[in-house]
């Protein structure tokens, strides 16, 4: 293998920011030799250690300038402890950072896509240290880049935002204090939920927001800072924010984010090379994210902030706000039923700094015209304004409920126009005539189109009630359950448009995805496809099934969406997704170890108990799978999916159904064959997934090579020859209670018996799995040999064919 060496040797001197320029010892390189010692003058790499800290960073910093400046460090996180360190270049264009003892303490990534043919690395004047293919010029060439990976400093030409094509998230994260650059607590990034923008974060938390970008500025920033131009990129390959230098006689200008959260504007010019401060932290408290609460504009009066309601809106504690506690903001003075949305209006603001874009909506091709008319439609849009200033101002950026984060500058700014009923108008003063005519002339459509519907009624009375059936009745039936409805615009914006990165999975009912709203709360929402197999049914009786069930391993329904064509149920989010993405996953399963499994059999059992026993209904799931039931943060399961589930009324213990739903693999032989259904159903589904959780082997998926058995005959095969213990999850290893996986093997081999009545109910598998009592011997299964076959009973002999499908819930409708 052939490298290129390039020794950088530190000696730990007591010196504060003591410094040695990167030295080339050796480098071999098709007999040219390659030294990155400095660019041009400005700009150096090397060894250093910050302050009087005895710990040497590999960094690039500015050359003779006061005081010393460091504006990026490779080992950030991985300081060298001891007095020496080598960096090597090998051809495969990584750079490995080594210690003393030869350990790799830092490596840049590599791009495994790329042919590297002699690959060199070069410190640019503008501070980026690059590594191209063979000193090749063009951006393909690039095999890695510091400003792909930013320290605490912003330079120019530094982009700050995402490649969307390769992931890389650029984002400057401020030292831990001046003398560690380890990452701190404050992290200046792209926020691209809704329209993207700048934000500030604490951790989690954030502290300020630069804002979004109007075509001249960021609407948070608006005077552009001296001597430079800035520009913003956002389309399908890339958004990001970054900005050029344009004033010949400014030599240098960064943004950089210190220890203690400030922001710090530096720059240098020719005649002098002494660091000069333009900006230094927040100007003032109006910077504070969301200061004054919602719906409420912070104006900063030169000494103090003072927080004013938005027209239209009052305090919601009106004796804290009156001594000038304004974190609960403002609501609206009258809550609007959108009964007159069309005689609303819009009343304008001026040199504003526009509210939080993270669950906006936003088109780049309308105009504001357009823009207010399509708010003016959505019963929940609150405000909106241009997406870009420039000219006379083009696109549209929509806001939905609370409108947080704003301010008002005196000069700079720009537009911005908060929706207000007809009444808060009148009250200001303005558009009395245009808001009577716009009254008249909706009252004379409304007229219209009530006397047409009513003359249709009349000649198709058929249609209408199918039309009052579909609609009206699921709107009222939904209406009256007590939980909450969502607007589409919201959900859209929480989902960033039903984005695919945000997509959870996909089931029979149509694709999941996680949502976030826009005070931080998670969601899962459950689309229903127009090409479902399921459909306004499903729908209806996943809501009226489940809205008021009440159960620590149940899912939590959160409330719907039903708005045109679209059908959404929103549900609490579950960080880890369904048990299947765990139970069947090779690296996954290895976090489930014997007491984590146990505790998922225990609470899947304890929640068909109550759907069986305890709700006010009983109810049978009928589709109960791994992928339907979902985990949380503690690995705690949570049954979900009520889209094919029956209800039972009084003493009734079984059904019949000529429309057979549910999922191979999981179905019982008589619901499969015969349609009939009941709590013994979902005791036999339960028996699957307890064997594939000790197992981590799906039942359709696993063939047993001597016997042609699924995962079913697999297991009866070795409980027979009492070998049930070679069942357990080969990755569990002897971390578990043998007697214990034995009477889950065996309550398993229980509940997925053949005839219904010898399996036991939900009450007596809860008492099984954690007494100490002898079981029953269990009997042979129902559906254990894969290919199809003849099961003889006692009463009856019946015909059953296994289809071989992939695991998507399925719904089959015999003639009637």
């Amino acid at each position: 293998m052939l490298y290129v060496w390039l020794f950088l040797f530190s000696s730990m001197s007591t010196t504060s920011s003591s410094l040695e320029s990167l030295a080339v010892s050796q480098s071999i390189q098709d007999g040219k030799n390659e030294t990155l010692v400095s660019a041009g003058g400005i700009t150096e790499l090397g060894f250093f250690s910050p302050g009087n800290s005895a710990r040497r960073y590999l960094g690039i910093w500015y050359i003779n300038v006061s005081p010393f400046t460091v504006i990026w460090v490779a080992n950030r996180n991985t300081p060298l402890e001891n007095n020496s360190g080598v960096l090597k270049l090998n051809q495969k264009g990584i750079l490995v950072l080594l210690n003393g003892t030869n350990n790799i303490i830092w490596s840049s990534p590599s791009r495994s896509s790329n042919t590297v043919n002699d690959p060199i690395a070069r410190l640019l004047d503008s501070g980026n240290f690059v590594m191209r293919n063979g000193g090749e010029t063009n951006e393909e060439s690039v095999l890695w880049q510091s400003f792909d990976y930013p320290g605490d400093t912003h330079m120019p030409e530094m982009n700050l935002g995402w490649n969307l094509e390769t992931g890389v998230e650029r984002y400057i994260a401020s030292w831990k204090s001046d003398e560690d650059p380890a990452e701190g607590e404050y992290v200046l990034k792209v926020d691209r939920r809704g329209y993207p923008q700048i934000m500030k974060f604490k951790g989690t938390e954030i502290k300020s927001r630069a804002g979004s970008w109007n075509g001249l500025s960021l609407v948070g920033n608006p005077i552009p800072a001296r001597g430079t131009s800035a520009r913003f990129v956002f389309n399908e390959k890339e958004v990001y924010f970054s900005y050029s230098l344009i004033d010949d006689g400014l030599e240098f200008f960064v943004y950089t984010l210190t220890p203690s959260g400030t922001g710090q504007s530096w720059f240098w010019t020719t005649e002098t090379r002494t660091r000069q401060v333009i900006s230094s932290g927040e100007q003032d408290q109006c910077e504070n994210y969301a200061f004054c609460g919602a719906n409420s504009v912070c104006i900063y009066d030169g000494n103090y902030p003072i927080c004013e309601c938005l027209r239209g809106y009052v305090p919601k504690s009106l004796d804290q706000w009156n001594i000038s506690i304004w974190q609960n903001g403002c609501v609206p003075r009258d809550k609007s039923n959108c009964t007159n949305r069309y005689t609303d209006g819009f009343w304008k603001y001026t040199h504003m700094k526009l509210p939080d874009t993270s669950s906006s909506w936003f088109d780049a091709t309308m105009n504001l015209d357009e823009c207010k008319k399509l708010c003016i439609k959505n019963c929940s849009c609150t405000a909106c304004a241009n997406l870009d200033v420039r000219d006379e101002g083009s696109g549209c950026l929509l806001w939905f409920n609370n409108l947080v984060d704003m301010r008002n500058f005196s000069q700079w700014g720009q537009d911005f126009y908060i929706r207000l009923p007809a009444s808060e108008l009148d009250h200001a003063g303005h558009g009395n005539i245009t808001i009577k005519i716009v009254a008249i002339t909706v009252g004379v459509i409304i007229f219209g189109l009530v006397t047409c519907a009513y003359i249709f009624v009349r000649k198709n009375p058929g249609i209408a009630r199918k039309i009052y059936s579909r609609h009206y009745k699921i709107k009222q039936k939904i209406e009256d359950f007590e939980f909450q409805t969502f607007d589409f615009p919201v959900i859209a914006n929480a989902t960033e448009n039903f984005s695919t990165k945000n997509k959870l999975g996909e089931g029979g009912f149509g694709p999941v995805y996680k949502g976030i709203l826009t005070d931080g709360q998670e969601l899962a929402v459950k689309r229903l496809s127009e090409n479902s197999g399921q459909g306004l049914e499903e729908f209806k009786n996943e809501v009226a099934l489940i809205a008021k069930l009440q159960h620590r391993n149940l899912v939590k329904l959160l409330g719907c969406c039903l708005e045109g064509e679209e059908k959404m149920l929103i549900y609490e989010y579950m960080a880890n997704k369904s048990l299947d993405f765990f139970v069947f996953d090779e690296a996954k399963r290895k976090l489930l170890d014997w007491p984590t499994r146990f505790k998922i059999i225990s609470g899947i059992a304890r929640g068909l108990l109550y759907l069986h026993q305890d709700s006010r209904l009983r109810i049978i799931h009928r589709d109960l799978k791994t992928s339907n039931i979902l985990l949380d943060t503690n690995l705690d399961p949570k049954i979900a999916d009520f889209g094919l589930a029956r209800s039972f009324l009084g003493d009734q213990v079984e059904g019949k159904t000529h429309r057979v739903a549910g999922t191979y693999g999981y179905m019982p032989p008589e619901y499969a064959a015969r349609g009939h259904f009941s709590v013994k159903s979902d005791v036999f589904s339960y028996g699957v997934i307890v064997l594939e959780i000790v197992s981590g082997k799906k039942n359709r998926e696993f063939s047993d090579p001597e016997n042609n058995n699924n995962l079913l005959g697999h297991a009866w095969r070795l409980w027979t020859e009492e070998r049930g213990l070679e069942l357990l999850d080969e990755l569990i290893g002897q971390q578990c209670l043998p007697s214990e996986v034995t009477r889950c093997i065996q309550v398993g081999l229980l509940c997925v018996q053949q005839r219904s009545k010898d399996r036991p109910d939900m009450s007596s598998v809860v008492l099984m799995l954690n007494g100490e009592k002898l079981l029953p011997k269990p009997k042979v299964p129902g559906f254990y040999i894969e290919s199809d076959v003849k099961i003889e009973t006692n009463s009856s002999s019946e015909d059953h064919t296994l289809f071989s499908v992939n695991e998507l819930s399925i719904t089959m409708i015999d003639a009637r």
